[in-house]
């Protein structure tokens, strides 16, 4: 059972007048930049093969709603799915440091099913539940870490984000949210996330799964389905992560990725990024690169990407490719990038190396140290460098919002893409969100 109704009266009770204007602003640009990850994750072979497949075994029955940027019409667990995997299809998402994954990414598809369900909803409803669900998400996720043995992927505790924002749209009561997040928990995707490190495939951070896993749960709890006490809340020694709910805002605290990889590898990215803008190289001046950063991102050991899940997942051939493009984008990771033979050339050179020091700032603080070694033996070192985006010196807006136009824009055109951006910053008291579902909510 629940310590006390502290959890179940913030997911009820909170308004959009109660979340500061530092946190409404932050949200409202994860929004931004997770439509701009989903329109660029569109073009992924992950997401044909999900859409699919949520339309032929998820089929809408007495609730339907259209699922993100494809507009099939499927049921809202279905949709809740093929969201969750289209955003986590490109790694370029928000994420949080010491919950080492990424809550946005299945909240949002959540969140959208809520909408589709009820598209007369208030922005300031629509933009309180994304709150709710990165606060939620954020703290369930360190709980995760703090009691379970083994490293879980995201959808392990996405799918009580999932949940509980679900639940309050459907108005449950405490005993059958406590029964939702309960099912939630019990039904989370605790896949196995090194297994996905080491053999980059589809299944990636299980963060559909999560979601599906949380809406379904909400639903099941509305119809009297029961669960277990959930231990990411309930458990004495995770009392201290729930104490502050309401009042230190998580949803700040989610760091920024600029490059569409595993955030262990961007350290290296904006390392080699750094140098070749310093000293004006050109990748033909590199004879091999050095690389010392932590075990983890030692482990992205993929230098000869097949897909583009293993060029995301993969410390050597991006930083390969930012040397030779001067830049890190979704078409970086295209696999019809993967025969330049000049990234293949130099992300064989690549040696990387674990730094002890590093590793203990881990996870905390992501560090990377490169050399490049020139054809002249020159050495240039970028020494101990961190990627941009974390909390402590978050992008401007106006980054965040040239980020979404780079991913959305080849793939949904320059004018929805701005209909998008407006519609997203103008959700505010009194607006309908219809507008906003009608433009996200159909095929690119």
């Amino acid at each position: 059972m629940m310590r006390d109704n502290k959890f179940y009266a913030f997911i009820t009770n909170l308004r959009w007048g109660d979340v500061p204007t530092s946190v409404q602003e932050r949200a409202r640009l994860w929004l931004l930049d997770l439509l701009g990850v989903a329109a660029s994750g569109t073009t992924t072979r992950l997401h044909e093969i999900i859409s699919e497949h949520a339309r032929e075994h998820f089929a809408a029955g007495k609730q339907s709603v259209r699922t993100l940027f494809g507009g099939d019409r499927v049921s809202p667990v279905g949709a809740a799915l093929v969201g969750g995997m289209t955003i986590d299809s490109i790694d370029a998402h928000d994420g949080h440091k010491i919950t080492k994954g990424h809550v946005g990414c299945g909240v949002l598809p959540a969140l959208l099913a809520n909408g589709d369900l009820n598209p007369d909803m208030d922005a300031s409803e629509f933009l309180t539940q994304l709150v709710i669900g990165y606060e939620i998400g954020t703290r369930a996720g360190i709980a995760m870490h703090k009691t379970a043995l083994d490293y879980h992927t995201s959808g392990s505790w996405i799918s009580l984000a999932a949940a509980t924002i679900v639940s309050r749209h459907l108005g449950l009561c405490e005993q059958k949210l406590r029964e939702a997040v309960g099912i939630a928990e019990f039904h989370g995707a605790r896949g196995l996330m090194m297994r996905c490190i080491d053999y980059p495939t589809m299944v990636k951070d299980g963060s559909g799964w999560g979601a599906m896993a949380g809406t379904s749960a909400a639903f099941l709890a509305n119809s009297g389905f029961t669960g277990a006490p959930t231990l990411l809340i309930d458990a004495p020694e995770v009392a201290d992560l729930w104490a502050d709910l309401g009042h230190r805002w998580l949803t700040l605290e989610q760091y920024y990725k600029p490059y569409p990889v595993c955030r262990w590898a961007q350290p290296t990215v904006q390392a080699v990024l750094n140098l070749k803008e310093q000293y004006g190289i050109d990748a033909s001046d590199v004879k091999t690169i050095e690389i010392q950063t932590f075990h983890n991102a030692c482990r992205l050991a993929v230098k000869h990407p097949k897909t583009t899940e293993q060029a995301q997942y993969s410390t050597a051939f991006p930083a390969a490719s930012a040397l030779v493009y001067g830049k890190l984008g979704p078409e970086q990771i295209h696999e019809n990038a993967f025969a330049n033979s000049e990234v293949i050339r130099l992300s064989e050179s690549i040696t990387l190396c674990e730094n002890e020091e590093f590793d203990n700032h881990f996870p905390a603080r992501r560090f990377a140290d490169v050399k490049l070694i020139l054809n002249d033996g020159t050495e240039l070192n970028s020494g101990a460098t961190e990627a941009n985006g974390d909390p402590e010196n978050p992008p401007e807006p106006a980054e965040m919002r040239r980020k979404f136009f780079e991913y959305a824009e080849p793939v949904i055109g320059r004018e929805r893409a701005a209909n998008i951006e407006q519609q997203v910053l103008g959700l505010t008291p009194g607006r309908s969100i219809k507008p906003l579902l009608d433009v996200i909510l159909s095929a690119p």
